[in-house]
């Protein structure tokens, strides 16, 4: 039987104590009678028009069918053409599928929203998974949904039931957020690497020093952060009060940023045992050599997503002594974890590469957190170096006497809160207040793109 421990006062763990899963769907039913959910689902055209992802896709699909609680679900399509959503339309048709709805984003309907909140000042200029979810939840808003889950459209293991047990602290019993968790193994080999090998140690690390200096208000954070099983989950679902009032970062650093206003803004959080079984979705590369793809990517987002919250929220401060020191503390304790995984490994009989999982730690992960802490710590730096020079040769005394320090110091004031934000949307709560017919129009791009996939 597993374990289940709560171990945090502000999250309650849903464990699947029992072998044989329980039928929640009946209480669901019941429930979404008061309570209107939605589900949606971000994904790219190539999930179904490349041959080998599209039999995952096709399985979302005819598994969502039986999900009868279910008002509306919505495909966020991106990068796709008319014939690609139409495709789209095709496979939800071919396999039953009647409460669908396909929000093609670079179609002339949704096109027309997008301009509109650029023209208001709502700057989501920046493709990517964070602007294409804030669109499908403006949707969700505007369908009148009490309840939203989300999922990623590229679950090899999916079915019915994950969802359910998903979206039962929300529809069922109040909660305001819940967040998927399971055991990411493949091919007999431990996954969930950006996990296990960056932010957990990292956040132990941050722990330890803020542990020292007694930070109670960041420790506090790191604790709640630290709490979840799997943090960088796709899965999750949020009471729409919540929703309406979230912001949701526009890169990789997307799930921790969620968790972070989560825990800024949510009372009763929930995280769920999606699946007894190895849960599986497509993997990353790590790119080793290119700080722009893969694992190297995400990893460089989600360090300057965490540092900047820190930063800006928390108000501590960075400097270079304090990304070296953290960078020798997150070393020793991603040596310490890489032992227990080796071990873990060999007690279920899993492989375990102990070389390649120490290789990524010591080359990508320590690169992206130092270039983080670089990019973070940069606009510092400069301004030190070029006061101290100004101030070191006589010939700049005419410019320090006229009070050119004291402009650059106030320029780096001033200019201090966007170095260290986080590329983000607004919530929907300050979209309404700003465009109050908003939701209208939204409706009308529904009514209009509905008759061209039914």
């Amino acid at each position: 039987m597993p374990n289940f421990a709560q171990k945090h006062t502000k999250i309650t763990t849903f464990y699947l104590i029992e072998p044989a899963a329980f039928d929640l769907k009946p209480r669901l039913r019941v429930s979404s009678k008061w309570k209107k959910a939605v589900l949606v689902i971000p994904l790219l055209a190539t999930e179904f028009t490349i041959e080998e992802n599209r039999p995952v896709f096709e399985n979302i699909v005819k598994q969502l069918k039986g999900v009868t609680y279910l008002s509306k679900i919505i495909f966020g399509l991106d990068r796709a053409t008319d014939d690609e959503a139409l495709e789209l339309a095709d496979i939800c048709k071919k396999y039953g599928l009647r409460n669908y709805l396909i929000q093609h984003n670079d179609g002339p309907g949704f096109s027309s929203i997008y301009k509109q909140l650029n023209n208001a000042g709502f700057n989501l200029d920046q493709p990517g998974k964070g602007k294409n979810m804030f669109m499908s939840f403006g949707i969700a808003q505007a369908l009148g949904a009490q309840c939203v889950g989300l999922i990623d459209a590229d679950i090899r293991t999916f079915n019915r039931h994950q969802l359910d047990r998903l979206l039962f602290p929300v529809i069922a019993l109040n909660y305001d957020f819940s967040k998927a968790f399971y055991s990411r193994i493949a091919n007999r080999r431990m996954y969930g690497r950006v996990k296990r090998l960056l932010l957990d140690p990292l956040l132990i690390a941050l722990k330890r020093k803020f542990t020292e200096s007694k930070e109670e208000k960041v420790l506090r954070l790191i604790d709640f952060l630290l709490a979840f099983h799997y943090q960088l989950s796709g899965e999750v679902a949020f009471d729409i009060n919540l929703l309406k009032r979230m912001h949701f970062a526009t890169n990789w650093g997307v799930e921790i940023f969620t968790l972070i206003e989560v825990y800024r803004k949510a009372s009763n959080v929930a995280q769920v045992q999606f699946s007894l079984k190895p849960f599986d979705h497509k993997h990353q590369e790590v790119s080793p050599k290119d700080r722009q793809k893969g694992l190297h990517k995400m990893a460089i987002d989600i360090v300057t997503t965490l540092l900047s919250a820190l930063v800006v929220e928390e108000g501590i401060e960075i400097s270079d002594h304090f990304i070296r020191d953290l960078t020798v503390t997150y070393l020793g304790v991603a040596d310490e974890l890489i032992k227990k995984y080796a071990d873990n490994s060999a007690f279920s009989g899993l492989e375990y590469d102990r070389n390649e999982e120490e290789a990524m730690v010591r080359g990508v992960f320590k690169d992206a957190l130092i270039f983080a802490g670089d990019l973070l710590t940069s606009p510092y730096r400069l301004t030190e170096r070029f006061l101290r020079l100004l101030s070191t040769h006589q010939v700049f005394k005419k410019y320090i006497d006229a009070g050119i320090a004291e402009d650059i110091l106030k320029v780096e004031q001033e200019t201090q809160s966007q170095l260290f934000e986080t590329p983000q949307t607004v919530s929907w709560e300050r979209v309404v207040m700003k465009l109050p017919k908003i939701m209208y129009d939204i409706i009308d791009v529904l009514e209009e793109e509905k008759k061209l996939y039914e």
